[in-house]
């Protein structure tokens, strides 16, 4: 039987093109040239403006010899600058490597090593920190100086050029680059890294401006939008809303540093309508003190991930005017895959009730082609009971396109032709999913499993607790028990065997933790606790008790 279809319906320039975000700057511009795109305290520019500041920068990379495929890292915080260089860099065919602003010298230059960084552009407020890093790295990146405007504070010059005078010395009329093929990476993402160093988690244009306009759509984000960033951009490239709001022809707030009280002036001054973050920055956003919180004046989005928000956080959040909406995924699925899709029903449901649906992870994104939970052994789906657990996996157009060099790694992750993340997960009837643990976080005790995740979630259900994090302590009987690290609200007092009476009544006895550390919980600059560090604390105090 011959194909039709097949015959003399050749792929051409006129009916394909790449798919690349780069191309929704493009358009805004046009649609919406007087529309503000970015605004950062006294700073202001139009979408007009952005584009045009966008070519100058891909013009001067293109001078000094970034071409197809070269790295060029950043160093910046949620500045217009960073957004510039989600469009700039790959607009010239360049990867954006976008360094976490807190990392040490040493896990800085492992990164720009290892991914053969041509040039870096850095903040001159970690100019130290960056100087120390290039200097015991192999390559020697160019590096450019960024200095904020609307720092009043002076910091060290320690590159060749200056942000603003570079960018002014590119050609504003640059024909930029459209990628080769939708497959070309756009950016390179480095994981929080739980052992040894971290890995290279490669983005394509294709992902990247199919998950740029799945956010629009998931999320339900209108014409005109104005998004604050709370989230860093250096996280998984802002998961992907720097391209997104161009959709829209929105609106960044450009915020430094996730403080409450700035939060509460810039969501009615600028009538925020979006904000993504960790739990943590709802935390900071409702301990803000009273004369700090203004009555919103429209209700504002709020997204959501990691750990499942406790529920008074929640209410809360809901009471003061934002609609809080949980988002699941990796850094290999750029971000954001899964959302709680709320049904208006539910939202009649008692508060408890709400917090009990909201703390599930969800259903996939609609730029999301496959997402189930499998036995893993034996690649079978679990059953729809919301007790079997499995292995949560992916696939589609929005799953990395590999690991930077490594490939054992890559194979490993993309074994029988799905994406597997490493988290445990149940499947309710009604296809939502939800995590019960990372598969190194589970704790084998006496045989038996227990959810690291069951326990935090009854420890963040008692009011005095801020944050906690439960994690496996070594056991001459039992292998291992869980030891709870817990973190108290300011003022409050708890005692070991007060929490543990306080699990009692929702954990079967084995689940109960045998240990309890109270104190500060170290966490990443993403609000992800860093729980191999809280294994290490955990076993040196069982090994110095069981030597008592």
């Amino acid at each position: 039987m011959s194909d039709i279809y097949s015959q003399n319906l050749e792929r051409t320039s006129a009916n394909y093109q790449p798919l690349t975000p780069l191309t929704l700057l493009e358009r805004a511009a046009s649609v919406y040239p007087a529309h503000i795109a970015i605004i950062y305290g006294g700073q202001k520019y139009s979408y007009s403006e952005f584009y045009l500041r966008c070519r100058k920068l891909a013009s001067f990379l293109t001078i000094n010899g970034i071409g197809w495929g070269d790295t060029v890292s950043v160093m910046l915080a949620n500045t217009p600058s960073m957004l510039e260089a989600h469009y700039a860099i790959p607009m010239c065919g360049g990867v954006l490597h976008a360094i976490n602003t807190r990392l040490d010298a040493s896990a800085i230059a492992f990164q720009l090593d290892h991914a053969e960084s041509k040039m870096l552009i850095a903040d001159t407020a970690f100019s130290s920190i960056v100087s120390e890093a290039t200097t015991t790295m192999t390559g020697k990146p160019i590096i450019i100086d960024h200095n904020d405007k609307e720092i009043q504070q002076a910091y060290s010059q320690i590159g060749e050029y200056d942000y603003e005078e570079a960018l002014q010395s590119g050609d504003e009329a640059y024909d930029w680059l459209m990628p080769k093929d939708e497959w070309d990476a756009i950016s390179v993402n480095y994981t929080s890294g739980t052992t040894g160093n971290p890995k290279g988690v490669v983005y394509h244009h294709r992902g990247a401006y199919l998950l740029a306009q799945g956010n629009i759509v998931t999320a339900s984000i209108k014409k005109h939008a104005v998004y604050l960033w709370t989230l860093p951009m250096f996280h998984c490239n802002g998961w992907c809303f720097p391209w997104s709001i161009s959709v829209v022809g929105g609106t960044h707030v450009c915020l430094r540093e996730v403080r409450a009280e700035a939060i509460w002036r810039l969501l009615n001054q600028h009538k925020v309508t979006h904000l993504c973050g960790a739990p943590i920055v709802m935390s900071k956003i409702m301990d803000a003190a009273e004369e700090v919180k203004q009555t919103l004046e429209e209700p504002v989005d709020f997204f959501t991930a990691a750990a499942p928000p406790p529920e008074k956080l929640l209410t809360d959040m809901h009471n003061a005017g934002f609609n809080v909406t949980h988002l699941y995924g990796l850094t290999e699925v750029y971000g954001p895959a899964v959302i709680n899709d709320w049904h208006r029903e539910w939202s009649e449901l008692p508060n408890a009730s709400q917090a009990t649906l909201k703390a599930r992870q969800g259903v996939r994104y609609h730029a999301l082609e496959g997402l189930d939970v499998f036995n893993s052994e034996k690649m079978e789906p679990v059953p729809r009971d919301g007790k079997t657990i499995g292995e949560v996996m992916f696939r589609g157009n929005i799953v990395m396109k590999g690991y930077l060099k490594n490939a054992s790694a890559t194979r490993d992750a993309m074994k029988d032709g799905w994406f597997h993340s490493g988290d445990l997960g149940v499947v309710y009837p009604d296809g939502y999913i939800q995590l019960k643990d990372r598969l190194k976080d589970i704790i084998i005790s006496g045989g038996e499993n227990i959810s690291s995740i069951e326990i935090e979630e009854v420890l963040y259900k008692h009011s005095n607790v801020s944050s906690v994090a439960v994690v496996a302590a070594p056991h001459e009987k039992w292998g291992e028990t869980p030891c709870a690290f817990v973190e108290l609200k300011t003022g409050c007092r708890l005692s070991s065997s007060e929490l543990r009476e306080w699990c009692k009544q929702y954990l079967a006895g084995f689940k109960l933790p045998s240990l309890f550390v109270f104190g500060p919980i170290s966490k990443t600059s993403t609000g992800k606790v860093q729980k191999m560090q809280l294994r290490a604390k955990a076993s040196e105090i069982a090994k110095g008790q069981s030597g008592k």
